[in-house]
């Protein structure tokens, strides 16, 4: 801090609030009066009353560079948010509450701010008064009651900006100074630091820009074009008049044809009308005639068919019988066929008991023979020794060897139980390995809806592991395993998302290796963080969870969740979850209680997070609480050493290898009981042999006996078969003779019904005859007749024809309805038609004088109207628009010509206004690019601005290019909102404003907490050129806003550091003692 010009801080009110807020300055002078030092709109004091944290305070900031230091939550940005509000700046450019109202100290009904501007000719105090109730505010301008609009102009007087960003940067809008882009940051250096006139001409250039392309595209090249096509088609319609009058000529013959028409179909209607009515009498009296000639061979063809009808029936009676004969012979037939099958099968029985006596004989044969055979092998037989003790030896070794048999069965039966059991177990392994994996891919689809770069970058990672030294794990929210579900939204609540997107890496060569392939080549936006070199997973908490469980504490939050050693490691030492521990609601109930054990800092309630915070002055604890979010991430737990010991029990087991062992023991056993019971079956066969033999020779006599006692008589069953035979043929002659009977019947019924027929096809071709003469006659009638009706329809048709084509006539030529004939001007009188001045007249010719026959009018007609349909488009307003589109041409080229040197007036002034605005430009710009680069080259590391344009005469296109460099192996890239880091992006924002710094025309400039993002190397350079910058006597008034500050800073005299203090034992403004102070700190450092 510096140590000139020191003096104590003012302050008018009292505060009896108990939470006080204070700011204390190094630098400035006593009261609002006329200080040196500051420019013109500068700051020399700001007083909130009620105003957000603080209940009264009061800021004298110095000319120069005044940095603000201060905690998080003691209040700096109130003081920024002040500043705003103060100088009539909107709720938005904040980015914090959107009404005014919320800018007010919770549990009051109004505040204030009041703040005092330099002016050469007296200061400059503006006042305003914020109610809650109504959200409304009260101004006072130099303690008079003023409007929003009259501070408004005042402020904009002094050149104050509050809404451009690089005169006032608040906390909320950093990260939005980099997306600005390249045309917004133009307008923005602009309005700060380039001459008043300079935005004035940028933007009377866009419009005069604007107007131009509209006079120019939409006046002067529409108007010419316009010209240009009334000309030509006005020469065209020189030529349609001429075409008009002669298709007026070939119309009005039209008309006049078309009169004569209706009179001509009238005549040719009426001609055909007597033609039609002679021919019908005509046709009546020959059809009288051949009515006569008809009737008498009608009266012969009907008694031809009384003769007819009795010789039909009795041949239908003839026909009925003969079929009943033809059925009769053909039942006899199928009798007869009967007859001769019972014969064969007669003979068929008789030879079957022919064939089976010649078998038998051959049974008996073959049975003597093997008696025979049996009775040589039963002498052949002898005395055997006893084979019992061998058979009973055998007994013994097949029953010890079915009682192993037995006993292995029983162990293969248990084995297969077992290997049942462990099929199942198997099965639910796998099971639960496939839920495990399901689980997994839906967390991966939770990370790509909410974050894509992230997830193409694990892809990569999962592809690209192999590359990497040490270990490396996929985002936290991927690895991190909740034990319980219900547990997961106090572990998502705790750790941020950007956390649990995070890269997390062993080694930090491995983490830069990464970030330049995924974040640098592939543009991918991703976190990464590397573990502490040092463990921190297995560090014990403060104190044990058992000492707390009677406040409703069940765990420490890492107890609630598995993860790699690096991730947990990392979160212990960053998060300090191994000393968060996590209550119910009975910790809800006790929370007074529990807020004032030591060691606690974060806590856990059942819905409910709490922060506590020890003041290092008071010892006072001061707590803040807030609802714990549902888990969007963490429900879904995946146990990454579950996943692997299943995997593990996922084997073959050693119990298919003893079944295989088993099932060769049992093979053994079956093979040497098959070779047992073989020898004891030879030994059974050896004992029984003679009995067997003795056996089979007693069955085979008992069957041959049986055969020779049923034996079958030949001689008798051939005696019967003839007698079969014989009474069967007698039946069949007694059929034959039937037959005949009904065979002769129906012969003569047949030669009965030929006579008939043959007298009636005499008949029928006597009746053929005639009826062909008649029905030669009868068609001649109807042709007759139908000839007759047709002439009456036709007459008919002919005649109301006549009556519609006389009407259609007299409508035509304008009669009267008793009229009949035609009128003679239009028989005999041509007429003579005068069109048009411009046109010579024309005659038009009498009914006389056109064709008589309708060919004849339709083939005039047709030619008429060819030669009018030649002549389209046009009509009787062909010559009114000639005339009409004369004059508008003279007017579209007086209208062309005051266009043309307008359009010449505008490019002269957009000429003149470019260069008094593009020439100022660019130096201004270049200006600022050597001190861009001046500081980036400080740095180690390349910056460069420059005037963008895509064309030189798109106005409204221009912008400034910011392109930085940070490493040595990459080249310039133009600062964006992806592409850099945070830091990289704080560094820059903060360098261009200092580049503007001493170029810059407003009073004074606030950045908010820009170091945030920047590692101590970068903040430490930084800070060198702020001070150095922002201290020189030709600078304008600056505010640095940041909640700390490295060790060893280099600081100037012209510096003013205000440190702003938060706590229920702050001292009122008017109380404090600076000397007091002082003596205090020098006392402290001389112990």
């Amino acid at each position: 801090m510096a140590s000139a010009g020191k003096k104590k801080r003012i302050s008018n009110v009292t505060n009896t609030q108990p939470s006080n807020n204070g700011a204390g300055s190094s630098s400035g002078t006593v009261g609002d009066g006329q200080v040196s030092g500051f420019v013109e709109g500068s700051i020399i004091r700001i007083t909130m009353q009620n105003f957000l944290t603080y209940d009264h305070s009061i800021v004298h900031p110095g000319p120069n560079l005044n940095m603000i230091v201060g905690a998080n939550g003691t209040g700096k940005s109130s003081i920024v948010c002040a500043i705003c509000l103060g100088l009539a700046g909107k709720t938005a450019i904040l980015g914090r509450g959107d009404k005014v109202g919320l800018y007010v100290k919770r549990g009051c009904n109004k505040g204030s701010v009041e703040i005092v501007l330099h002016k050469a000719k007296g200061n400059l105090v503006i006042n305003r008064e914020i109610h809650v109730e109504n959200n409304q505010s009260t101004w006072l301008l130099n303690g008079k009651h003023s409007s929003q609009k009259t501070v408004e102009e005042e402020v904009k007087a002094l050149q104050i900006q509050v809404s451009n960003l690089c005169q006032f940067l608040p906390q909320e809008k950093v990260g939005e100074f980099a997306k600005m882009t390249k045309i917004e940051l133009l307008e923005a250096t602009e309005k700060s630091v380039g001459p008043p006139e300079m935005y004035e001409f940028h933007c009377e250039l866009k419009t005069f820009r604007t107007k131009e392309r509209e006079l120019e595209v939409r006046t002067v090249l529409e108007k010419a074009s316009a010209l240009e096509k009334f000309k030509q088609r006005n020469e065209r319609n020189k030529h349609d008049v001429e075409r008009y009058y002669e298709k007026k000529r070939h119309l009005d013959n039209i008309k006049m044809l078309e009169k004569k028409k209706p009179w001509v179909e009238y005549e040719t209607a009426r001609k055909e009308l007597e033609g039609v009515k002679k021919s019908r009498e005509d046709a009546k009296k020959q059809l009288k005639t051949v009515r006569e000639s008809q009737a008498p061979m009608l009266k012969k063809i009907q008694h031809i068919d009384s003769q007819l009808r009795p010789i039909e029936n009795q041949m239908k009676d003839k026909t009925v019988s003969i079929r009943e004969a033809s059925q009769k012979c053909k039942q006899k037939q199928d009798q007869l066929d009967r007859k001769h099958r019972e014969i064969e099968d007669i003979k068929q029985a008789f030879s079957l008991k022919q064939t089976e006596a010649a078998d038998r004989q051959k049974r008996i044969s073959n049975t003597r023979r093997m008696i025979d055979d049996l009775r040589a092998e039963l002498a052949n037989v002898g005395d055997q020794s006893d084979v019992t003790p061998r058979i009973n030896a055998v007994n013994a070794e097949l029953r010890r060897i079915q009682e192993e048999k037995a006993k292995m069965e029983g162990e293969k039966a248990d084995m297969r139980r077992e290997k049942d059991n462990l099929n199942g177990e198997c099965r639910l392994l796998k099971n639960r390995l496939r839920s495990l994996d399901d689980m997994m891919k839906i967390k991966e689809e939770k990370l790509r809806g909410r974050s894509k770069d992230t997830y193409a970058a694990v892809q990569w990672l999962r592809q690209n592991k192999h590359i990497f030294s040490g270990n490396v794990y996929e985002p936290m929210m991927l690895v991190i395993s909740v034990r319980n579900p219900n547990h997961a939204k106090y572990v998502e609540n705790h750790i941020p998302f950007n956390d649990l997107r995070a890269f997390v890496f062993q080694k930090r060569e491995d983490m830069e290796k990464f970030m330049m392939e995924v974040r640098d080549s592939q543009n991918l936006r991703v976190n990464s963080v590397f573990a502490p070199e040092e463990s921190c997973a297995t560090r014990a908490p403060s104190r044990p969870i058992e000492s707390l469980k009677r406040f409703g504490f069940f765990a420490y939050l890492r107890e609630l969740f598995d993860a790699p050693e690096e991730v947990m490691s990392y979160l212990c030492n960053q998060y300090k979850v191994h000393d968060v521990p996590v209550g119910t609601d009975q910790t809800k109930a006790m929370i007074k209680t529990v807020i004032e054990e030591p060691y606690l800092k974060v806590l856990y309630t059942a819905e409910e997070k709490y922060s506590l915070k020890k003041s290092f002055y008071s010892g006072k604890t001061s707590t803040s609480n807030s609802a714990v979010r549902p888990s969007q991430y963490l429900t879904m737990a995946v146990d990454a050493e579950e996943k692997c010991q299943l995997e593990e029990q996922i084997r073959v087991r050693a119990i298919d290898v003893q079944m295989s062992a088993m099932q060769e023991r049992t093979a053994k056993l079956d093979h040497c009981d098959n070779e047992l019971r073989a020898q004891k079956k030879g030994l059974s066969e050896m004992k029984g042999k003679k009995r067997q033999l003795e056996q089979k020779i007693s069955t085979k006599q008992d069957s041959l006996r049986q055969m020779e006692q049923g034996g079958i008589d030949l001689q008798k069953a051939e005696e019967e078969t003839k007698a079969q035979i014989s009474a069967v043929n007698s039946q069949k002659v007694a059929i034959v003779a039937e037959f005949m009977a009904h065979m002769k019947l129906r012969a003569k019924l047949s030669m009965e019904k030929v006579y008939m027929a043959l007298e009636t096809v005499g008949m029928t071709a006597e009746k053929t005859k005639l009826e062909t003469d008649c029905r030669e006659g009868s068609a001649e009638l109807r042709v007759l007749e139908q000839a007759c009706a047709m002439l009456e329809q036709r007459k008919a048709r002919l005649l109301e024809m006549c009556k519609g084509l006389m009407r259609r006539a007299r409508e035509i030529c304008n009669m009267d309805p008793g009229e009949s004939a035609v009128p003679p001007d239009l028989h005999t009188v041509s007429i003579v038609l005068h069109i048009s001045t411009l046109s010579p007249p024309f005659i038009l010719p009498a009914f006389s004088q056109l064709p008589d026959t309708m060919d004849e009018i339709d083939a005039m007609l047709n030619e008429e109207r060819s030669r009018a349909e030649c002549f389209t488009g046009l009509s009787e307003n062909v010559v009114d628009e000639y005339n009409r589109r004369e004059q508008e041409i003279k007017n579209l080229e007086k209208e062309l010509d005051e266009k043309s040197n307008a359009l010449k007036t505008y490019r002269q002034n957009i000429s003149e206004a470019k260069e008094r605005w593009l020439n100022p430009l660019k130096q201004l710009v270049e200006q600022i690019n050597d001190k861009f680069s001046d500081f980036f080259r400080s740095m180690q590391c390349a910056g460069e601005v420059d005037l963008h344009s895509e064309n030189e005469e798109e106005y409204d296109k221009y912008g400034i290019r910011i392109r930085v460099k940070f490493r040595s192996s990459t080249q310039l890239h133009e600062l964006t909102a992806h592409h850099q880091s945070g830091g990289e992006r704080s560094v820059s924002t903060m360098l261009y404003l200092m580049a503007l710094q001493e170029l810059n025309r407003c009073p004074f400039r606030v950045v908010d907490e820009i170091n945030q993002g920047m590692d101590p190397v970068n903040e430490r350079r930084v800070f060198d050129i702020v001070v150095r910058t922002a201290c020189k006597e030709t600078t304008s008034q600056y505010f640095f806003i940041t909640p700390k500050l490295l060790q060893n800073l280099q600081y100037a005299d012209e510096m003013t550091v205000l440190c702003v203090h938060n706590g229920p034992h702050m001292l009122p403004p008017n109380k404090w003692d600076e000397k007091a102070f002082t003596r205090r700190c020098l006392r402290r450092k001389g112990k």
